[in-house]
This record gives structure tokens, sequence and C-alpha cells, in this order.
């Protein structure tokens, strides 16, 4: 079997693959929800990507989240932002029976993300006992920046400019508001914002 290097990010054309075909020696992710449960052609064109996960780095399927409110945070390990990571659990663990979803993308674009995936998700789990979903390490802003970071800076007029950057996405993934990071999980602002998105079904 040819052996295959994965990238941090994957592009759409494997989604094929996610669904349970083998391509060029793909097989699907264990665990992973198949795209044929949320069919392309149903995901929003922002989620049409799939990401390595951060625990074991299996490519996974952002349709998965398709239909839900999204809170996509780049992150880092080494920043003076990073409790907000028990904020963001927290926020996670309050909204999520109501449909809420916190993205992490861990990114050393500000040189404050040096470990590797598996340094970076012990630290997560054991340091802020995150158990939100995370991926594998990628960038986040200019040319190198993963598609769906590039997607999210096109359609909010926004990149990341330090590490936990947020974004709060509706359930169409039409409306993209862009936080700064020095806005805090727990700010009412940030708040009434992502439970007004929940209100919309």
């Amino acid at each position: 079997m040819t052996r295959v290097s994965f990238t941090p990010w994957i592009t759409a054309a494997l989604l094929v693959a996610m669904a349970g075909q083998s391509v060029h020696g793909v097989t699907p992710a264990a665990g992973a929800t198949p795209v044929a449960a949320t069919p392309v052609a149903t995901c929003v064109p922002l989620l049409r990507h799939s990401f390595l996960r951060l625990q074991d780095e299996k490519p996974q399927a952002l349709c998965q989240y398709s239909g839900k409110v999204l809170v996509i945070v780049n992150t880092a390990s080494f920043c003076g932002f990073t409790p907000q990571y028990a904020g963001l659990e927290a926020l996670h663990a309050k909204y999520r029976d109501k449909g809420l979803v916190v993205l992490g993308f861990p990114s050393n674009d500000f040189s404050q993300e040096t470990g590797s995936n598996k340094d970076i998700a012990d630290f997560c789990e054991n340091t802020f006992g995150v158990k939100f979903p995370m991926f594998a390490k990628s960038s986040v802003t200019g040319k190198a920046a993963n598609p769906l970071y590039r997607q999210l800076a096109d359609q909010s007029g926004s990149a990341p400019r330090w590490n936990f950057h947020k974004y709060v996405v509706s359930r169409d993934g039409q409306e993209i508001i862009s936080f700064g990071s020095n806005v805090a999980p727990d700010s009412s602002a940030f708040v009434k914002n992502i439970e007004k998105k929940l209100l919309v079904k």
C-alpha cells in the first residue's frame, strides 16, 4: 500500500475518502462522521474541508458541524491569552446541547506554539481539560493560511492578528462575526452574539 503523508489540513477533494471509499491508499478515519451522513450538497460551503484531528492526526470532515453555531479560534500554548482555553471549554459545555461547537486551530504563526501536535493535545487536556474539537497545527494568516481561515478572513474582512482571535459563525455559515484576542469567552458582547445565533434554527 502506498504510504500517504498528510499536511495539517486536507482539501475537500478528500471528502470522498471520508464517505467510506479508499482513494490513493487513504481510508476513512476511525470515529469520523461519514460524509454520507452530511451530503456535501447540504453542507455549508465554509465547512467543505477536512482537517487532521489534533489528538491522533486522523482526518475529520468539517461538514459534520453543518447546522451548528460555531466559535472558531486559533490557539497557542505559550501566550498571555492561553488561559482563555478554560473559558472556551466552559462555553462549549454550557451551550453544546443548544447547538454550539467550539473548534480550535493551534498555530505557530505568532511563534507561541512550538510543540508537536501530541504536546499541544496533552497540554490542552491536562492543563485546561479541553474537550471541544481541536485540529492539527496549521497556519491561519497570510498566503500560507489553511483554506478555512482564508475563507473566514475573506467573508468577515478580518484575519487573526494574534492568538485566540475568535469567529462566531451562524448555522447557515453566512454570518461571521470577528472578535479580537482581548475579547474573553465570557464577555457579555461575545456571549450575547452566540445566544442570538443559537435562537435561529
